[in-house]
Order: structure tokens, then C-alpha cells, then sequence
């Protein structure tokens, strides 16, 4: 009896092509095993049927960058409760317009952009790019971050005038943002560089208590109609 042998070494047989670009193949979700997609070149064979994809290419697969909606009371990096675990298969937001085969290397070396703190909800962003990282982190002074606040208080018209302009923040004075009443009890923030804490913290300046906080927007990207718990891919024309 014919033992079980890699799918790498399969392909790379069967085609014939070199190891790597049998992994290749297999990794960037071109290979059909008895029809359906297998994109682990480990993944043991025997008997199956192995056949390439019409238009199949050995190539390294391209960084995605992915999009979350992030609930409340998920940590944006690591620690307990990772937001990231939130990222599977099943999450994937039936909205996604990508076109992109979902492979198990999508999932692999996802770098967490801009932190949303554990209390808050809304956009997050986690990519294998390292130009977004780059813009995440270097360039985040330049991304304006857009919010919707959920307080209790009594707001006064000097108070909103502060939140626009006038508090100092860990000793350097706050760059002027842009802060309207959403309703009675909602407040919408636009702001660049945003720290961890700093919203709440303003809102405490002016006798406000925030009660939640969902992000919207980062830069040009808004969260949309993404379902709270789901994700997206990163449309290849969309831009921060």
C-alpha cells in the first residue's frame, strides 16, 4: 500500500515543479485535493486527486491587512481576552468585496495598528504590511481618528469649548480637535495622535463620566456597516 506522502511533494511530482514552488502553489490557495482548496503543502495525500486552478501563479503571497469590529472588553494587542482571537474563518464579515480565497496564512504574523483600549469598541486594524505598520506607528500623528462618546454629566457650552481646545495632557497642551454634541448624552471626537486614556480623561476635565466609547474612522477608513465581532479584508483601492 502506497503510503501518505506531503502535498508539496506531490504537486512538485505530479506537475513536475521545484519543492518551492509546489509550496507556492499550495500556500496561495491555487491546489484542489478531491476539489477543494488546500493551502497547507504538510497536508498528507494518498489516493486524492490533486489538480491546479485555472490561472495558477508560484508566487509569494501578497500582505493582506485586515479590519475588525472590535466589542468591548477585547484587549487590541496581547494580553487576556485578544481581540485578535476574534479573527477566524467563521467571523469573516459576509460584506467582505475582497474576492480573496481565505487561506490560513492570512492569519500568520498579524501586526495590531493604532490600540483601542479594552473598555472601547469599533475599528481596529491588524496587518501583514509593514508599510500600515509603518503608517500606524510612525505616521499615526498624521491620522485623524474619529469617535462616538457616550457620557453622563451636564456638558456646558465652556466645556465643549475646552474639548475643542485648552486642556493640557500629561503636561503638553492637547492639539485642537474637533468635539460636537452627537445627542444629549453622545459626543462625537476627531482628533490626531491620540493617547490611550485621553478621551476619558478629557471628558473628566469638563465633569463628564464616559460610559462607552466606539471608534469610527481611522484617517479616510470608517468602519461602515461591519458587524460588531466581524472582520474584512482591505480592499486593494482603499486608503488610510
Amino acid at each position: 500500500m502506497t503510503e501518505p506522502v506531503r502535498l508539496s511533494k506531490k504537486l512538485a511530482e505530479q506537475l513536475p515543479c521545484s519543492r518551492r514552488e509546489a509550496e507556492l502553489y499550495i500556500e496561495g490557495g491555487w491546489v484542489l485535493v478531491d476539489g477543494e482548496v488546500v493551502d497547507e503543502p504538510h497536508f498528507r495525500v494518498q489516493h486524492q486527486t490533486v489538480s491546479l486552478k485555472p490561472g495558477a501563479q508560484a508566487k509569494p503571497l501578497p500582505p493582506v491587512t485586515l479590519l475588525l469590529n472590535k466589542p468591548a472588553g477585547y484587549r487590541s494587542g496581547e494580553g487576556d481576552n485578544p481581540a485578535l482571537a476574534l479573527i477566524t474563518p467563521e467571523s469573516l464579515a459576509a460584506e467582505d468585496r475582497s474576492g480573496l480565497t481565505l487561506l490560513k496564512r492570512h492569519f500568520a504574523r498579524l501586526t495590531p495598528g493604532l490600540p483601542l483600549e479594552t473598555d472601547a469598541e469599533g475599528l481596529m486594524v491588524y496587518t501583514q504590511d509593514w508599510q500600515v505598520v509603518r503608517l500606524m506607528t510612525e505616521d499615526a500623528a498624521t491620522l485623524e481618528q474619529e469617535y462616538t462618546v457616550a457620557f453622563e454629566g451636564e456638558l456646558t457650552p465652556e466645556g465643549l469649548k475646552l474639548l475643542n481646545h485648552g486642556l493640557v495632557f500629561d503636561g503638553w497642551p492637547l492639539p485642537a480637535a474637533k468635539v460636537s454634541r452627537a445627542s444629549d448624552t453622545r459626543l462625537r471626537f476627531a482628533l490626531k495622535d491620540s493617547q490611550p486614556g485621553q478621551i476619558a480623561w478629557m471628558c473628566e476635565q469638563v465633569g463628564l463620566e464616559v460610559t462607552a466609547m466606539k471608534r469610527l474612522r481611522i484617517g479616510r477608513l470608517s468602519l461602515g456597516g461591519l458587524p460588531t465581532g466581524q472582520w474584512r479584508y482591505l480592499l486593494g483601492y482603499e486608503r488610510f
